[in-house]
């Protein structure tokens, strides 16, 4: 009797119904092969190998550093900005530089954005998210992304940089565009939306960082616009880049973790409840749905040397990801039951959720605040809430969440 070689895995996040439930090929990957080789780049699926990519200071973030992506996703955004009558140029926000340019921007920006500011904001929060509430109420239905989960941030990042009313929807339809570059796997049409977005959404930066220089305030976006050490300030082009990168990265995650973390608590009732009735879970209780929905779901390194994870070399040069949504259920850190939302998990807030190291998310702290204000007090107010309508995901590999949830709240 002979018995055949297993057939080999491969991790194909295309692959029907992936976006609905990403983790049980995630966890096929991580079982059978946890250094994946994707195409022309790595992947890891542990945690302890993620944590480990994430920790290590002398790999970098910058693409043109990886013999294969660098070059790749250079040509294609170049072309795209040709396209578009306009010269390609790298993103220069903290996202994707390496120090020291990366120390320098992030401790200027650190400046004006500190915890006890963000704690500041706290009361502003809470009146948004009861005024969105009000709202959704008295209508007794809503799509809560559209109406809660996107608004409150997008308010929020509003607030906090000082900026002007603007068109949500186009700064909706422009942050989603960009934020689809993040995905391992790009079409052509996907990049040159994405140029065309970047264009736009750069003009109406440099517009109201025009308009903020002739108007500063007790603002972020002023703080910036003035913040100073030993002589160093954020160029013109640096400080588009952090408002950027700030504005996007403040409110597409944030939607992700609202959004999702809100269907998960409905399908696990006995949590919702649990939070319901127990407020001194809640902070936990968002680390916890940070762990369990993953609101971005993978993380860059470029290898400036061979690394050795368990028995495979990965050489230098080479792009590698580290899939945070797998090392989030990764049961040799989590347990057994790692595949299950428990608001009361110990170690909840072990996860990889905002990075670690050097290039750790500077808006966690706000991401959080924004999430346990607005879930305690929908749960709160909406203990009756049901699913409406079959959700609606939004179509991304790494910043995944919710396109639609829509409820009927009593």
């Amino acid at each position: 009797m002979t018995t055949s070689d297993p057939q080999p895995v491969f991790f194909n996040p295309l692959q029907p119904g992936y976006l609905d439930d990403p983790y049980s090929h995630q966890a096929e990957i991580r079982t059978a092969e946890p250094v994946h080789r994707i195409f022309d780049r790595w992947g890891l699926f542990s945690y302890d190998d993620c944590f480990k990519l994430l920790r290590d200071p002398s790999l970098s973030v910058e693409d043109e550093n990886s013999d294969t992506i660098g070059s790749e996703r250079a040509e294609q955004f170049m072309a795209a900005a040709a396209a578009e009558g306009v010269e390609f140029e790298p993103d220069k926000s903290m996202l994707s530089t390496d120090p020291p340019d990366h120390t320098r921007l992030r401790r200027l920006v650190t400046k004006a954005f500190t915890p006890r500011s963000i704690e500041a904001l706290r009361p502003q929060v809470q009146q948004l998210v009861d005024v969105s509430l009000d709202e959704m109420e008295a209508d007794g239905t809503a799509d809560v992304v559209d109406r809660l989960a996107f608004t409150l941030p997008f308010d929020v990042i509003n607030l906090m940089l000082g900026m002007p009313d603007a068109d949500k929807e186009k700064i909706k339809a422009w942050s989603g565009a960009i934020v689809k570059t993040l995905d391992p796997i790009l079409t052509d049409d996907e990049i040159a939306d994405a140029m065309t977005a970047s264009i736009k959404m750069d003009k109406h930066i440099a517009d109201v960082i025009t308009w903020k220089r002739s108007n500063p305030a007790d603002d972020l976006l002023t703080r910036l616009i003035e913040a100073e050490e030993d002589g160093d300030r954020l160029s013109t082009k640096e400080l588009s880049a952090q408002v950027s990168l700030l504005f996007i990265a403040g409110h597409e995650t944030t939607v992700n973790l609202i959004g999702t973390g809100l269907y998960e608590l409905l399908r696990n009732p006995e949590q919702h409840e649990l939070w319901r009735t127990d407020s001194s879970v809640g902070a936990n209780a968002v680390d916890e749905l940070l762990r369990y929905v993953s609101p971005v779901q993978m993380s860059r390194r470029v290898a400036t040397k061979d690394i050795e994870f368990g028995e495979t070399m990965i050489p230098e040069r080479s792009f590698v990801l580290a899939v945070l949504s797998s090392a989030n259920r990764d049961p040799h850190k989590f347990g057994e039951n790692a595949d299950q939302l428990d608001l009361t998990r110990a170690d909840a807030g072990q996860h990889v959720s905002f990075g670690s190291g050097a290039h750790y998310c500077l808006g966690a702290s706000l991401a959080k605040l924004e999430a346990q204000v607005a879930l305690a007090t929908f749960i709160g107010r909406f203990p009756n809430a049901t699913v409406a309508a079959e959700p609606q995901w939004n179509g991304r590999i790494n910043l995944r969440g919710l396109e639609t949830l829509p409820l009927k709240l009593h």
